[in-house]
């Protein structure tokens, strides 16, 4: 299921209080979207990370009660008290079966010991598939019976969605769009320490806007997608420092139009980054107008891209004449 899916499921499921297990190989962004929703929809969110529990810290310490003369559990201070949220159990596969069987019962009768898990609160649990090659458990069939499974894959157009919202750095968003296998490169049948996942790619975007000195950066963005990756994409950044003056084209000047592919997938991610800086309608009719003599398919995705992430430009007259040229891609 890709990423805008995965959400838009989740989101029900969470509303409903329907205990939901979501799958997916690392660095893919599974604890991130958990996240995201409970921020989203305004509700808490405690992450409990079970492989790094022993059972009773989930089920509490017995003491003595001397009024009643019985020995009670006395639950953990992190267990929610009230309110709404989520409860997640990230990962839960990774967990020894001892905690996996503590576990159980809070996700079968929202109880574990002496605590009862507030009404408000939905269980989401989060954990890597077993061929992975991470430290994994089988899931008891009882267990695995409480939950609706949903499996999460990586979706390029999803990805770029979210990175431009967060103002990933545009050479890895024009890399990414130019090359979309790179987005994700995990093998588990290959012993690699370092591999590019959306996770690692947001390391990278780190590591560009840092102070490092230009003579460790290859070495450096190989720790985070690999020798081969990172000798790629700083091949490819070259390019970059190639393209037309970006301010130019944005003043409504004259600024070339370059014909390489790779080329315009690089001017097409800085245009993109540039407009979500500045925001101004002189610049925005600039690019429009600019966009009249691009390759038509990174016309559209420019505008495209643009009117994702919510900037408006049906109003300006350069926008007519936009698609009025565009129009025939448009239906």
């Amino acid at each position: 299921m890709r990423t805008s899916e995965t959400i838009t499921t989740m989101r029900a499921l969470i509303e409903s209080k329907i205990p939901t297990f979501l799958w997916g190989p690392p660095g893919i962004g599974k604890s991130s979207i958990v996240k995201q929703i409970a921020l989203r929809e305004g509700i808490a969110c405690i992450d409990l990370r079970l492989s790094l529990m022993d059972p009773t810290d989930l089920k509490g310490i017995p003491f003595y009660e001397q009024g009643s003369r019985t020995a009670l559990w006395a639950p953990p201070s992190f267990l929610p008290k009230e309110g709404k949220g989520i409860l997640f159990l990230d990962e839960l596969n990774s967990a020894a079966p001892a905690v996996q069987a503590s576990a159980y019962q809070l996700i079968l009768d929202r109880k574990v010991g002496e605590y009862t898990l507030p009404e408000g609160w939905a269980i989401v649990a989060a954990g890597n598939r077993e061929g992975d090659r991470g430290v994994v458990y089988r899931l008891p069939s009882p267990l695995a019976n409480r939950f609706v499974h949903i499996e999460m894959e990586v979706n390029v157009s999803d990805w770029r969605d979210w990175a431009i919202g967060r103002g990933i750095d545009e050479r890895i968003l024009a890399y990414i769009g130019f090359k979309n296998e790179a987005l994700f490169g995990f093998d588990p049948t290959r012993n690699e320490r370092s591999f590019a996942t959306p996770r690692s790619w947001e390391a990278v975007h780190a590591i560009l806007n840092s102070p490092l000195p230009q003579n460790l950066l290859l070495d450096t963005i190989t720790g985070a997608i690999g020798r081969e990756g990172a000798v790629d994409f700083l091949g490819f950044c070259k390019v970059m420092s190639l393209l037309p003056d970006i301010d130019a084209i944005l003043r409504g000047e004259e600024g070339g139009y370059p014909s390489d592919v790779s080329a315009l997938y690089a001017l097409s991610s800085a245009l993109v980054s540039r407009i979500l800086r500045n925001p101004e309608e002189e610049t925005i009719e600039s690019l429009l107008r600019y966009t009249l003599n691009l390759q038509s398919e990174f016309a559209v995705m420019i505008v495209q891209d643009l009117q994702r992430q919510g900037i408006l430009m049906d109003h300006l007259d350069a926008y007519g004449e936009w698609v009025d040229a565009y129009a025939y891609l448009l239906c």
